[in-house]
């Protein structure tokens, strides 16, 4: 007999995608963290970095109940993404680059205390592409209406009709969603890399107050990297790049990302009172 009560019929289709989407799901275990990640590729999980611990083994808990050790195969702080190596069977899960609408139910699939958990929420904002704190692009703006535990970071926020979104993760005071384009991208250079490049201009800057407003002091200069071979010494006061007055040292960080390496930017510094400008062609930051 068929099902006539709508809200009834909404929970078997909720649950039939818990199930579908559970098997591809594991639980992360770092030094005193846990948090949840998911099979991207054969033998590779994606997971969220800020949970992930700086040191010590890496375990993950699969389906089944059993564990298996992993291996950190690179990770971006930028952009909140960590990716894993395991030797483990489990299915890949697909992820489509699609971003829900604004109103969109959304099924995070996660695990807590090992256990798998699901959670019902709302896409609460959807918009375009931005930068994080930490300078990171993000593909696009998802934000979620529902309650997420520290350990559930790296769940999978689904839509109703159970197609992946993104990867769930805790935002400052609200539930951020990293899309599955800015999975796909940064992934796949964690795999071949470990790591993702960003822009060097081989500086040591202090922020200094002057009377127009903020600068940067060098304090120190690579002496092979683009700045050196530009011609900016130690003691110069960086006060615009590109024409654009500075805000701060950490905003200039921020700017640089992966698509700046090998632009040219115009440096404007005060040395010894005197204005000068230097251009300045952005390097690629060295391996720590």
């Amino acid at each position: 007999m068929t099902d006539l009560n709508p809200l009834s019929s909404l929970s078997s289709a909720l649950a039939d995608i818990v199930t579908r989407t559970a098997p591809s799901v594991v639980s992360v275990h770092s030094h005193r963290s846990r948090a949840t990640g998911f099979v991207w590729k054969p033998g590779l999980i994606v997971t969220a970095d800020e949970p992930l611990a700086d040191e010590g083994e890496v375990r993950i808990g699969l389906p089944d109940g059993s564990t298996a050790a992993a291996t950190i195969a690179g990770r971006d702080h930028t952009t909140d993404i960590a990716l894993l190596r395991a030797d483990t069977a489990i299915a890949p899960i697909s992820l489509p680059t699609t971003v829900p609408a604004l109103g969109t139910l959304s099924i995070v699939v996660a695990t807590d205390r090992d256990a798998p958990s699901a959670a019902l929420g709302m896409v609460s904002a959807s918009g375009k592409g931005w930068r994080s704190l930490r300078g990171g692009d993000i593909d696009a703006r998802i934000e979620l209406d529902v309650r997420l535990r520290f350990g559930q970071q790296g769940g999978l926020a689904l839509d109703a009709s159970g197609q992946p979104f993104g990867m769930a993760v805790l935002g400052p005071r609200r539930v951020l969603v990293i899309p599955t384009a800015t999975i796909e991208r940064v992934a796949t250079q964690l795999e071949t890399r470990g790591r993702i490049a960003r822009g060097y201009l081989g500086l040591g800057l202090q922020p200094v107050r002057l009377d127009d407003g903020v600068g940067a002091m060098v304090m120190s200069v690579d002496k092979t990297g683009p700045s050196a071979a530009a011609g900016i010494r130690q003691g110069d006061v960086i006060v615009a790049v590109s024409g654009q007055k500075l805000s701060g040292v950490r905003a200039l960080s921020r700017t640089l990302g992966p698509s700046s390496i090998g632009s040219v930017v115009d440096v404007a510094v005060h040395r010894g009172g005197d204005p000068v400008s230097f251009k300045v062609t952005i390097g690629e930051r060295p391996e720590a």
